[in-house]
């Protein structure tokens, strides 16, 4: 008769190799399929770093600014290659050649967005932003053509834009010199354009919902950026461990309960012949399609997940890029002078208007020249392929999580003269003469452009001549300009360091 202890020293002799060989296949099973080797085995696959099981590359990777890995990555791989984070295959692009074939040449195969589990638990598949197929293409068609209905592009938008100005300068002056600090101030100048057109109606900088929306907005952006939704969205399984998560979904249900308030007042008077917001656009059009009952796209899912995505990028790439400016124009004091002179010149004390930028070639080089250095969005929103296809002679699969990297584009030292330093003069001829460049795509390229890039540059142009105009910004007293920060903050966008400024009137 055996023992006991006779059986389990037995069964631990069997299960200790057993286990090791399972854990061993299993690792070599993750590794082959990392690798390609399952599908497509015959297809030229883009190279790139091995994997290691379970965490892919995640142990090469700048987990606070991952470009710059992927920066590195390129250099040794080349303009198309492969990372793994988690169980998660990406593709990576870089440099204009490269990103111009992608986004552009081939735009419809690079259409889609990827399926990621934090991101699809925000958004639910709706909206406009991360949306995917006909959502995304019936939500965007609407967007566009209401955004140009209430002004988008025209001078109704423009006079808007050219009272907050106003608002703004105000503000600006009741610190008499004294140095501030700009986040808050912007964001609410900035966004109380795109509010303009969602809502009909404006913010006082002070109200303390309005405060609130920004304060959402600004730290979900931060958040998508971090290194803890980058290990959420690894680790899928595990997202209830991560703070962040939790964080996101809470301001995501307290904007959109702000959103639902909102547009259930404009229920309650809505006129189909007297149409006062986008919202009262979107809310017309869902009782067309009720009427049908035909179901359709214009449900009050996607209505808070438009206005959401419209919102967000309406205030945080604008605002961040002004931000930018300032920061540059006090690092910089003779490429402010020169851009003064320019506004005198042109402008006199006259409103700066879009009319004006034709004959501002210099101030126009400085405005599209912060756009590039800044370069607000160096990773990109992910793409995804919506069918197999082949770039710069590799493979890629149909449903691939693609990153056309645009800091690569905007920094690419085969299309700019000083890539790495704040140069107006990429846009200006020996004339001086402002010149369009096909790599300026701070706003991205192909069906997936930034729908409000009409916009942006837009308010951009209006809110930096404007305050220019008005002001002189100095660093504050004892703070030299080689003292200024240029370092990036952490996030989706990557808006400068918090830094105080002078605003001297002129």
């Amino acid at each position: 008769m055996v023992s006991t202890t006779g059986y389990q020293k037995i069964e631990m002799d069997w299960i200790t190799p057993v286990s090791i060989s399972f854990l061993f296949g299993l690792m070599m099973m993750l590794l082959l399929k990392t690798r390609g080797f399952w599908k497509n085995s015959s297809q030229l696959l883009p190279p790139g770093p091995w994997p290691l099981p379970l965490v892919g590359n995640l142990l090469i990777m700048d987990q606070k600014r991952p470009f710059r890995s992927m920066l590195k990555l390129s250099k040794q791989y080349g303009p198309v290659f492969r990372l793994q984070m988690g169980i998660q295959k990406i593709v990576v692009l870089t440099g204009y050649e490269t990103v111009k074939e992608a986004l552009v040449n081939q735009a419809d195969a690079f259409a889609e967005r990827p399926f990621i589990q934090l991101i699809e638990e925000f958004s639910n598949g709706f909206g406009i932003t991360v949306s995917h197929g006909e959502n995304w293409k019936v939500m965007r068609r609407f967007a566009l053509t209401t955004l140009r209905d209430y002004g988008m592009g025209k001078r109704s938008i423009e006079d808007k834009i050219v009272e907050e100005c106003k608002v703004l300068i105000k503000k600006f002056e009741s610190y008499q010199g004294k140095p501030f600090e700009t986040t808050t101030i912007i964001n609410a100048a900035v966004a109380n354009i795109i509010v303009s057109i969602l809502l009909g109606k404006r913010f006082e900088y002070e109200d303390p919902t309005f405060q609130r929306l920004l304060q959402l907005i600004n730290e979900n952006m931060q958040l998508f950026g971090s290194p803890s939704v980058t290990l959420c969205n690894m680790f899928p399984a595990l997202g209830f461990l991560f703070g962040a998560r939790k964080t996101l979904l809470k301001n995501r249900d307290e904007l959109h309960a702000f959103i639902t308030a909102t547009f259930i007042d404009h229920l309650k008077d809505l006129d189909k012949n007297d149409q006062r917001s986008f919202i009262d656009t979107f809310l017309i059009q869902q009782q067309e399609e009720v009427k049908k009952n035909n179901g359709g796209y214009f449900h009050k899912e996607n209505l808070k997940n438009v206005v959401g995505n419209l919102f967000a990028a309406g205030v945080d790439t604008t605002s961040t890029t002004l931000r930018w400016s300032l920061l540059l124009m006090m690092k910089y004091p003779k490429i402010q002078k020169k851009v003064q002179a320019e506004i005198d010149g042109v402008v006199g004390t006259a409103q700066p208007r879009t009319e004006h930028r034709m004959r501002m070639p210099y101030t126009d080089a400085v405005v599209h020249e912060v756009q590039r250095f800044a370069d607000i969005v160096p990773t990109n929103l992910p793409h995804a392929t919506t069918t197999d296809v082949t770039l710069k002679g590799y493979f890629i699969p149909k449903g691939t999580h693609v990153i056309p990297l645009l800091t690569s584009v905007l920094h690419d030292e085969s299309q700019w003269e000083k890539p790495h330093e704040f140069y107006p003069e990429h846009f200006l001829d020996s004339a001086g003469k402002f010149v369009k460049r096909d790599a300026f795509m701070p706003f991205s390229a192909g069906r997936r452009i930034c729908a409000g890039e009409t916009l942006a540059k837009m308010e951009f142009f209006l809110f930096f001549t404007s305050l220019l105009q008005r002001f002189t910004f100095q660093p504050p007293p004892g703070t030299s300009r080689e003292d200024l920060d240029l370092t990036r903050a952490i996030g989706l966008t990557t808006p400068p360091l918090p830094f105080h400024i002078c605003a001297l009137p002129r």
